[in-house]
């Protein structure tokens, strides 16, 4: 056994998070691709075959009372928001990242006002962002201007009126300032609205605290609510009655029953509702989000050990990699750090189908990156060292 195994040993048999991995459906592959698609909770299976069986198919429509479903949206959003810094009643749960992006950076156009006529967003932003932003720039009249994140303070000026960023870029990692770039939008007299999809369940985000306007974040990557669970949106208390969301539907209606003609939102973050929720998918969530319910699970102490599963990733790299085989593409610096490693491969297409061909599952992205995702919860210090050993055997 080698000096880094014996240290991973050592390491995981400290891990205040180790007993989380039991909640999780997991064989005997090392899983590194969360940051795709977070592994299966133990309890989910048997919450949706509840959900099926007995909600659905034996109380049908008496669900939408007896069994909560109605109010699925905003109680599992009070369930999301302490992982990402928010306060009750700012969250609600529905509709897909994409929907939620076009909501968001639209109603963040409509509180900027009138003389406001420029949307700032991540030029190296996930591709759907950038199609969306380009799309509601062409809706509400105003000029799109993609630049870099460090580039977003000098942009800024009396026509901004909304600021959309990646907290934690999907490629490489790399962790965004928020409460800088925040503060800085704010300053400028713009809304800041943030995507939260490679930060949310894997460290502090504080929306409150550094008051974010608008954000928004799947599930089914670090939150575990598996394929296609559904997304959400969190609107700052204090912006919730001006909020005007470009897709007004039924659900969010001040009188949904009514069926009245003429629309009247609801108040607070249910006006960030549109259509009938996606029940099987948003209780599968609910189920998935009891992992966290434990003692010492806190997201404090999850960024504490993502942080150290991501240096010791990185030396077992460095220790089992030949020289120049990789690079590493994610910063080093735990503040610029999300909860993956990124590395530079020639070969990264060959070498990941190879890698998964072997037990270590990770993630090719177009045309040299090879990611690796950490979610605390079920990944261990074992992994780390067995994935770095592999990938040294296959470069080589």
């Amino acid at each position: 056994m080698s000096e880094l195994a014996r240290r991973a040993e050592k390491l995981d048999a400290a891990d205040e998070l180790a007993g989380v991995r039991a909640q999780f459906v997991l064989d005997d592959v090392v899983y590194l691709d969360g940051n795709s698609l977070g592994a299966l909770p133990a309890s989910v299976p048997g919450r949706v075959e509840d959900v099926v069986r007995r909600q659905w198919g034996e109380l049908r429509i008496r669900s939408w009372d007896e069994s909560g479903w109605w109010t699925a949206p905003e109680r599992i959003g009070d369930r999301i928001a302490p992982l990402v810094g928010a306060a009750a009643g700012q969250i609600v749960v529905g509709d897909s990242t994409s929907v939620n992006v076009f909501k968001a950076l639209v109603g963040a156009v409509r509180l900027a006002g009138e003389g406001r006529d420029e949307i700032v967003v991540d030029a190296t932003t996930f591709p759907t962002d950038g199609y969306i932003a380009e799309s509601a720039a062409r809706m509400t009249g105003c000029t799109l201007r993609p630049v870099t994140p460090a580039e977003v303070p000098g942009v800024l000026g009396d026509r901004t009126a909304a600021v959309l960023l990646n907290h934690v870029d999907y490629r490489t990692g790399r962790l965004h300032d928020l409460p800088a770039l925040t503060a800085a939008v704010h300053a400028a007299g713009a809304v800041a609205v943030w995507d939260l999809c490679h930060s949310a369940g894997a460290l502090p985000v504080g929306l409150d605290e550094h008051g974010v306007d608008l954000a928004v974040g799947c599930t089914y990557k670090y939150l575990n609510g598996g394929p296609g669970s559904p997304a959400y949106l969190y609107v700052r208390r204090e912006l919730q009655d001006r909020f005007d969301s470009p897709l007004p539907g039924w659900n969010s209606h001040a009188e949904p029953f009514g069926m009245r003609p003429a629309y009247e939102p609801a108040a607070g973050a249910l006006r960030g509702r549109v259509g009938t929720p996606d029940i099987l998918s948003m209780l599968a969530l609910e189920a998935a989000l009891e992992v966290w319910d434990g003692d010492g699970v806190s997201i404090e102490a999850v960024r504490a050990k993502s942080l150290a599963l991501t240096d010791f990733f990185l030396e077992c790299v460095t220790s089992y990699v030949p020289a120049g085989r990789v690079e590493t593409v994610t910063p080093v610096a735990h503040a610029e750090r999300g909860s993956q490693v990124a590395l530079r491969c020639a070969d990264a297409g060959d070498v990941m189908k190879r890698l998964i061909e072997r037990g270590v599952v990770g993630d090719f992205r177009h045309p040299d990156v090879l990611r690796f995702g950490f979610t605390p919860l079920y990944v261990g210090f074992g992994d780390v060292e067995r994935a770095a050993r592999v990938l040294g055997d296959v470069v080589r």
